[in-house]
């Protein structure tokens, strides 16, 4: 009755995706992308914007500035990089 430890296809998916703009393509291989949320204030009750960016890391430097873009956290890959880009949902206009 020995459970096995290893990885399956359940753990990938259970991993975050988010979905948000491309702002800035300056970086080698790295791509940050822009995250918008709504949040409802604790106390008062309305909704707010909450933009969040996130360093995402583009292996074939594909991804333009304005591209709507759909990211998945993964493990780090340098300091501040812990998401790949999955897909370009939308490409910018």
């Amino acid at each position: 009755m020995a459970e096995t430890t290893g990885h399956n296809e359940n753990d990938r998916a259970a991993r975050k995706v988010r979905e948000g703009l491309v702002v800035s393509n300056k970086m080698e291989k790295t791509a940050v992308v822009a995250v918008v949320r709504l949040k409802r204030h604790p106390l008062y009750g309305r909704v707010q914007r909450v933009t969040k960016k996130f360093q995402a890391h583009d292996e074939t430097n594909e991804c333009n500035v304005g591209d709507r873009v759909r990211i998945m956290e993964t493990r780090p890959i340098s300091k501040h990089k812990n998401w790949r880009i999955l897909e370009i949902v939308e490409r910018a206009k």
